[in-house]
């Protein structure tokens, strides 16, 4: 494992190595608490790699009157900007407007202007209402029957993965221990503090620390902790990747279904589809993108893009996950708030629960407050709104888009960034498992390197190699 020579106590432990855990890590380790971070699978590995990629202020929440979480995501976004602008790229997205699409081009029009009035003015670009002639140059094979046109926004792209990934090393930095697949078994108080049991998923081999606080940041698994009082309604995310080619994009599209919203997002040489939001009964079970969910993006990108006919033989990747919404059996999925909860069920136990990859820092903000407030302890102030995630130059393979496939990223990454399976490298330290058109061929270059590296005998790449495809 990576390290699990630790101190005996330390001051905090988190719990889940997603985008929120990650960010709690980072914050307790820059604030000099002594922190160490462990997951039972690869960091990310869960929702954090499996999102839409991008950072927004939700402007659909604006119809639901949720203008505070509107406000703090937006916010957060050119927070982002600031201390990771190798991972925040200005992308515009196009709403279409009118009948066809269910929603008002006058009540877009009012609504975009109030979403640039909520980042204070400072969005990544100014909004426009486009005309419908404006609208069909700006997306050619879009259907315009029943539209009155459409509202221009900003949002932006990211690479969740490597947002993690890079918050991480930044936590690592500042002090902080990481393990990943490393499982949390038990925790028991004792003296004010938190005996704990861990578990080297791979060698079976358990270790025990104390600590002062513990944070769970399980995301959609945070429930199964014992001393967890969340209750979530976790749902499936499912997303689409094509050739760019099939449909060629320049701006992001929103593409409205009934109550729902999907988009089409321009990618490198690939866009990105989807996503699905349907209740998920066992969050154990593997996700997987079932024929009926790549059925229901493509019959929705079909409708609002006649000529592309796609169809599955178009779909070159999929990714599948799960969105840890906090329970509420009223009405549908999309429907749940995207709001974070901070709750603390027993003294040094605290659950972060609910929110989205945008307000991560925030939550990690908050989450660590309470943790300092309540214990008293002797931290310096939050930095992370202003300490930038990689110096300035450095952030070298780490981006949007997928780095070359060369023989030196493959070595440094597989040092530096916690790889212990080829999946941790080819999906979500670089993602050319998405990016590439020959994955076999992807393999045979990588294998050699990265079992060389790793020290792997050739049945353990064997062994690799055969999992990428099962």
């Amino acid at each position: 494992m990576m390290s699990l020579v630790m101190s005996p106590s330390v001051d905090l432990l988190v719990i889940g190595g997603g985008i929120v855990g990650a960010g709690v890590a980072r914050d307790g380790a820059l604030r000099g608490l002594s922190t160490v971070l462990v997951d039972r699978n690869d960091f990310a590995a869960g929702t954090s790699s499996n999102s839409s990629r991008l950072l927004h202020g939700g402007i659909r929440y604006l119809a639901q009157g949720r203008l505070g979480l509107v406000y703090e995501a937006s916010r957060e976004k050119l927070c982002l900007q600031r201390i990771a602008p190798h991972l925040v790229e200005p992308l515009a997205f196009v709403f279409p407007a009118g009948r066809s699409a269910g929603y008002a081009k006058w009540k877009l029009s009012l609504g975009v202007k109030l979403y640039d009035l909520l980042c204070h003015g400072r969005n990544f670009g100014a909004s426009q209402i486009l005309s419908v002639e404006a609208l069909a140059r700006r997306v050619p094979g879009l259907q315009t029957e029943g539209l009155g046109g459409a509202a221009r926004y900003f949002d932006a792209l990211t690479q969740d993965a490597r947002l993690v990934i890079d918050t991480l090393r930044s936590a690592e930095a500042a002090g902080a221990t990481l393990c990943n697949y490393t499982r949390f078994d038990s925790a028991e108080l004792e003296g004010g503090e938190w005996q704990c049991q861990v578990t080297d998923m791979e060698t079976s081999e358990p270790r025990i620390l104390r600590t002062r606080a513990i944070v769970n940041a399980g995301g959609a698994w945070a429930d199964q902790l014992s001393r967890s009082v969340v209750r979530l309604r976790p749902t499936k995310g499912v997303h689409l990747v094509v050739r760019r080619e099939r449909l060629p994009v320049s701006d992001a599209v929103v593409m409205p279904e009934g109550r729902r919203i999907l988009f089409a997002i321009p990618w490198g040489r690939r866009t990105i589809l989807g996503t699905t939001d349907t209740d998920v009964a066992d969050v154990n079970e593997r996700l997987r993108c079932e024929p009926e969910d790549s059925e229901y993006i493509l019959r929705v990108v079909n409708r609002w893009f006649p000529d592309a006919n796609l169809d599955a033989s178009d779909i070159v990747g999929t990714w599948s996950g799960l969105r840890p919404l906090v329970q509420d059996r009223r009405g549908n999925p999309s429907d749940i708030s995207r709001a974070h909860h901070i709750t603390m069920p027993m003294r040094g136990w605290w659950d972060v629960a609910g929110g989205k990859l945008t307000t991560y820092r925030l939550m990690a903000e908050q989450a660590t407050d309470r943790v300092v407030d309540t214990l008293g302890l002797d931290a310096g102030p939050c930095r992370t709104a202003e300490e930038p995630l990689i110096a300035s130059g450095n952030a070298e393979h780490s981006g949007i888009l997928p780095p070359p496939v060369t023989e030196q990223v493959v070595r440094q990454i597989c040092r530096s960034e916690w790889v212990r399976h080829l999946g941790d490298l080819l999906i979500r330290r670089t993602s050319w498992w998405y990016a590439e058109d020959d994955r076999p061929g992807l393999i045979q270059t990588v294998i050699p390197w990265i079992a060389e590296t790793l020290q792997w005998s050739p049945g353990r790449s064997e062994e690799e190699s055969g999992r990428m495809f099962s």
